[in-house]
């Protein structure tokens, strides 16, 4: 039986590849396409819906990527192991545009690494911390404000809440009447969620270059000795707080149950975990950091959360229209889970200070 190729010759042949060559799927991701070809390339089709501007994707990965080779090899280490390296065309170009209209991109693959969707231990995690820390701690030295804004208003918190706010206005679904409750957690917490921009704003914390999607299977572990050898996936690099990546990572990472687990009582903030990943994180990035990003480090975990929370909920106002959902209050209860979260996380706020101070080797200075 005669089926589609996975992969036109064309799109071979612009970035020098033989069409002889194996060409696998290659699953986990949720919005690019990936193929393996020859067990030495990865070839991704930019989602170009998700992503407008390939182009703007493309600059910022190869500007991070030749910075973060230099570094890598200024201190011994194997930057075709340790960083993602993106082959260029034929024409010397990053991305190719198919007879479709479709856009390509080709990295090398890092052999005997696999990625892990959730960690199986606390030292996994631990492990994770480190390898964003040291992301970030070996691009903090990189102009961030030369980068292009991938998603505009990705983090910014007030932002959220403004849309949170037109949704319950229009209310096109009627479901307004149904989320009283969790539209008055989010809007008496509308000035905490915009501490960290007020901050930026105010010239107090630094704009850094972030990864913007620390989730746990954007690292790659060693098959070997089971240690974080590279950080990918690096769509959504563009300028941002330090406080987001560490708050995001958390916000997953430290949970006891997945994000849209229904029993609340089974929906855990670790501080156990929460410790192991500022562990690791620290121990890579906190000399790079001023004390005011230590400061706060924990917000940035509040932030995430809550700022998680209010787009599930302003998507369920508007009829879910952003997020996938399997069943009609999937976003609701999503919504619900996060603000648990976001509950335990105030309630234990100086723990995490106190946590954040000592991994960071340093005193706390509300002491």
């Amino acid at each position: 039986m005669n089926s589609k190729p996975l992969i036109s010759g064309q799109v071979l042949e612009a970035f020098g590849l033989a069409p002889s060559l194996d060409v696998r799927v290659m699953t986990g991701g949720h919005i690019n396409d990936t193929l393996l070809v020859g067990g030495v390339y990865v070839l991704q089709k930019i989602n170009h819906f998700v992503f407008p501007h390939p182009e703007h994707i493309m600059e910022n990965m190869l500007g991070v990527t030749r910075f973060l080779e230099q570094k890598i090899v200024e201190r011994g280490g194997n930057p075709e192991r340790e960083n993602l390296k993106v082959m260029l065309t034929k024409e010397g170009q990053a991305l190719f545009i198919d007879q479709e209209g479709g856009y390509w991109r080709c990295t090398m693959n890092i052999p005997q690494a696999t990625s892990f969707e959730t960690p199986d231990s606390p030292a996994m995690l631990q492990e994770a911390g480190r390898a964003f820390g040291d992301f970030q701690a070996m691009l903090s030295h990189y102009p961030a404000g030369s980068l292009h804004e991938i998603i505009p208003d990705f983090h910014n918190t007030p932002a959220r809440i403004q849309q949170l706010k037109d949704a319950a206005a229009a209310n096109p679904k009627d479901r307004l009447g149904e989320v009283q409750a969790e539209m008055e957690f989010a809007l008496a917490r509308q000035e905490h969620g915009a501490l960290l921009m007020n901050l930026l704003k105010d010239g107090k914390l630094p704009l850094r270059v972030t990864h913007n999607d620390t989730k746990m299977s954007n690292v790659l572990f060693d098959d070997n000795t089971r240690k974080a050898v590279c950080v990918i996936d690096l769509d959504t690099v563009m300028p941002g707080l330090t406080a987001f990546d560490f708050g995001d990572s958390i916000r997953a990472g430290a949970s006891t149950a997945a994000e849209d687990e229904t029993d609340l009582g089974k929906v855990k903030f670790d501080l156990e975990l929460f410790k192991a990943y500022a562990q690791g994180f620290l121990s890579a990035a906190g000399g790079a950091l001023t004390e005011t990003e230590l400061e706060t480090l924990p917000d940035g975990a509040w932030t995430m959360t809550y700022e998680v929370g209010i787009r599930f909920l302003a998507d369920y106002l508007n009829g879910d229209v952003y997020f996938r959902t399997a069943y009609p209050q999937h976003n609701l209860d999503r919504a619900r889970n996060q603000f648990c979260l976001v509950r335990q996380m105030e309630e234990r706020r100086e723990e995490m200070g106190r946590i954040v101070w000592k991994a960071a080797g340093k005193a706390d200075k509300r002491s």
